[in-house]
């Protein structure tokens, strides 16, 4: 989560739309070839552990220097995967510049971790662990999602069924406080809520300037199998038995309708007789109809969806030969973020990803397919192996399920009438589910703190960002990302 699903624009001409994408991709690369090169010996890494130190003592004095009543955000090198907004206040900010936390720091192939920056691009990080036959235990879909923006946004992917997010695999946290302190956090430490409220707080509880977690051992290739289903108690049912079972490294699904059911099962292996991309002129959403199995290297799967989830575009032979190529959903997003101003005209199609508990997914889903009715769906088995610290004790007191579905809906434009965003609020406070925050949030602030958990909150963000510098997540995510001071 998010993690951030793609959004393609709606308008734009396709030289502005191809010119821009391009001068994105030139500048995105510069010093990639640094991030991904990481020699372990001693020196080395004492020299990237100094250059860490001036870089978090640089964001602390900014920090510490900030002087007036307005508010604070960051300027980072990625770019944002949150849905893009026309009038989010944040384009006003003052900035704090934290383009340069983007370097991976060390990878330990013995205990299998890896520390690094907040920026780093898990299309980097993947790259550098692979050489040690080593990934992270969560690799979201889009290539330049990053690993601070990773825990931030909630991301998950097709691991999370036995794994849950990227933060759960996550060690220790460097966390630059809103007045310039700097602190680490674990899950044992004295700082443990602002460990476990850092998950999903978005940047309202401080820079967090180094993370350290857990990798995985993998192999070169992953070799996917399709199962289809007509029937959604046949999908359910095999979803549940194979996250009982965990009889595959890797599973996710699409639901290309309610009598078309995909589930997607992953399974790491050294060889494999060919290996497809989908980086190009092929679709891998419209695959999972077509074939039974599919082989692709593992960088290639992690990225699989890295043209749009259920929602490529351009989805014609002649626009994937000319602009496929060009148009990764970042560089979409980076357009969109430039030219944000023309978001009131051209309103984005609905973006968000919805978790409904195992039990309760097929009420949900006959409900959604009467009220909103979009498919394909992406769906993504997720498993809570304890509460989250960010959910409320009303929320946690009726969860009755250990594993969820992500379902993502992207690409929808609907008719005029009933705002879907918020028919999906409500049905998912009805039934115990969470809406992703990446996207538009019309919730009141009573009905948000049935949720997220306000006193932990409120304990964290006053020991942290007592001048409220950074806003609080219901101001920032609810409020100023609709233009609402």
């Amino acid at each position: 989560m998010r993690r951030g699903g793609p959004w393609v624009a709606a308008a734009g001409a396709g030289v502005l739309v191809a010119g821009g994408a391009a001068a994105y991709g030139l500048s995105a690369s510069r010093g990639r070839s640094r991030r991904r090169s990481v020699p372990e010996d001693a020196a080395g890494r004492a020299t990237r552990e100094a250059r860490h130190r001036d870089k978090v003592d640089r964001v602390a004095a900014q920090l510490r220097a900030h002087r007036g009543p307005g508010p604070l955000s960051f300027k980072k090198r990625a770019v944002s995967h949150e849905v893009p907004k026309s009038g989010d206040l944040r384009h006003r900010d003052r900035k704090i510049d934290l383009s340069d936390l983007d370097e991976i720091l060390h990878v330990d192939p013995v205990r299998r971790t890896c520390v690094a920056e907040p920026g780093v691009a898990f299309v980097d990080l993947v790259e550098a662990t692979l050489r040690h036959g080593l990934v992270p235990v969560v690799v979201p879909e889009l290539k330049t999602i990053t690993v601070g923006g990773a825990v931030a946004g909630c991301s998950l992917e097709s691991t999370s069924f036995y794994s849950g997010g990227f933060h759960d695999s996550c060690l220790e946290y460097e966390v630059i406080t809103a007045r310039g302190e700097v602190l680490t956090c674990t899950r044992e430490n004295e700082h443990r809520l602002l460990f476990e409220m850092m998950h999903g707080a978005f940047g309202t509880l401080g820079v967090l300037s180094r993370l350290t977690f857990k990798l995985m051992p993998a192999r070169p290739f992953v070799r996917v199998q399709y199962e289809k289903h007509a029937t959604l108690d046949s999908y359910l049912a095999s979803i549940r038995r194979h996250a009982e079972l965990r009889d595959a490294d890797f599973m996710d699904g699409i639901i290309h309708s309610p009598a078309e059911l995909v589930l997607s099962m992953g399974h790491f292996t050294d060889e494999a007789p060919y290996a497809h991309r989908y980086d190009w002129m092929r679709i891998y959403p419209d695959s999972t109809r077509t074939r039974t199995e599919d082989y692709l290297r593992t960088a290639d799967y992690f990225y699989r969806y890295d043209r749009g989830v259920t929602n490529v575009h351009p989805r014609s032979f002649p626009g994937r030969l000319l602009f496929g190529k060009l148009l990764s959903s970042s560089r979409v997003l980076w357009l969109a973020d430039r030219f944000h101003w023309l978001l009131g005209r051209f309103p984005p199609p609905v973006t968000v990803d919805v978790f409904v508990p195992y039990s309760r997914a097929a009420e949900f889903l006959g409900w959604y397919r009467e009220a909103v009715g979009h498919f394909p769906l992406w769906c993504v088995p997720y498993r809570i192996d304890r509460p989250y610290a960010w959910l409320s004790d009303r929320f946690v007191a009726g969860m009755r399920d250990d594993l969820f579905l992500d379902l993502a809906i992207y690409g929808f434009h609907p008719a005029p009438g009933a705002n879907p965003y918020r028919l999906l609020e409500e049905k998912l406070m009805e039934i115990g589910g969470v809406k992703t925050l990446i996207s538009t949030n019309l919730y009141s602030e009573e009905e948000f703190w049935r949720t997220w958990n306000r006193p932990n909150y409120e304990a964290v963000k006053g020991r942290v960002d007592p001048d409220n510098r950074l806003r609080g997540l219901y101001e920032k995510m609810c409020r100023a990302a609709q233009g609402v001071g």
